[in-house]
């Protein structure tokens, strides 16, 4: 039984970081209306803000604070000058943003070489709960991640920015005769899911390590994740992730990871074929 709460638990935390990187990645298809394969190094560049923070001998908490920040702002720059001019084509787009992926992938691997950097976890120790240990940094993750998603749906359902996102992706030409600045709103939805990988890259960074491909696992598990969960709403994307997040890492306890992974995706390409619009879909939060 201990075994099993302990297992549960590592499948629980294991599934709140594919759930903080499948955020910003559901976001900007749901609300914008293509995929970005730039989100998966995303999260590499907010592991590798926290680990140069820390190498320069700052806390590395500073370091942590400042990815989501960085990392946003450089997806408001690369929306600004790249992105924007292909929402008309969307597969232009994807091959768009994984050429970004790729550029900052290999920028970052000529940082670091194909070295596995660690950083120290800013909260260590455990959580005794009777013979049961519970890594206090996993625990920070998963309540982060809670936090992270409620103020997502606050800011989409119950503000007026989240209003004109939804009224932008309705109906963007009615929103621009509204006075809405569809650009505008697509920068920001673009950084802010940006921001959201970094922030996921940040937290990941001392259970993880950091490598140059680091963010290729993510941003596959975060495709398929938006995939099963469906596109077009808040929640699909989050159920989605929270059903490819406990499979990935409740089968690497019964199989071997290859096998794990492998399994993940058959079963996720057998409920897109019998379901194509996903876990959920339509439009909404």
């Amino acid at each position: 039984m201990d075994t099993l709460i302990v297992a549960l638990f590592e499948i629980l935390s294991f599934g709140a970081i594919v759930v903080l990187v499948v955020l910003g990645l559901g976001i900007i298809a749901s609300m914008m209306g293509i995929f970005n394969f730039a989100q998966g190094e995303f999260v590499l560049l907010g592991a590798y803000v926290t680990y140069l923070a820390y190498s320069i001998g700052l806390p590395v908490a500073v370091g942590m604070l400042a990815a989501p920040f960085i990392v946003g702002a450089l997806g408001f720059v690369l929306e600004r000058l790249v992105v924007r001019r292909f929402y008309t084509a969307p597969i232009v787009a994807m091959l768009g943003t994984y050429a970004l992926g790729l550029i900052i992938r290999e920028m970052v691997r000529g940082l670091i070489g194909g070295l596995y950097l660690s950083v120290p976890e800013p909260l260590g120790g455990s959580i005794i709960v009777g013979p049961l240990h519970f890594a206090v940094w996993r625990c920070v993750i998963v309540i982060v991640t809670l936090l992270v998603m409620a103020a997502c749906y606050v800011l989409l359902a119950r503000t007026s920015f989240g209003l004109r996102i939804r009224a932008s992706l309705e109906n963007p030409s009615l929103a621009r005769a509204s006075g809405i600045s569809s650009h505008t709103i697509y920068s920001i939805t673009f950084a802010f899911g940006a921001a959201l990988a970094g922030l996921a890259g940040a937290l990941i960074v001392p259970v993880f390590s950091l490598f140059a491909d680091l963010g290729i696992r993510f941003l596959i598990q975060g495709f398929v994740a938006v995939m099963v969960g469906g596109v077009g709403s808040f929640a699909g994307p989050v159920a989605g992730a929270s059903v490819i997040g406990t499979l990935s890492a409740a089968l690497p306890w019964v199989m071997t990871p290859v096998i794990a992974d492998v399994l993940v995706f058959v079963l996720a390409i057998v409920f897109v074929k019998f379901r194509p619009r996903g876990l959920i879909s339509g439009r909404g939060v």
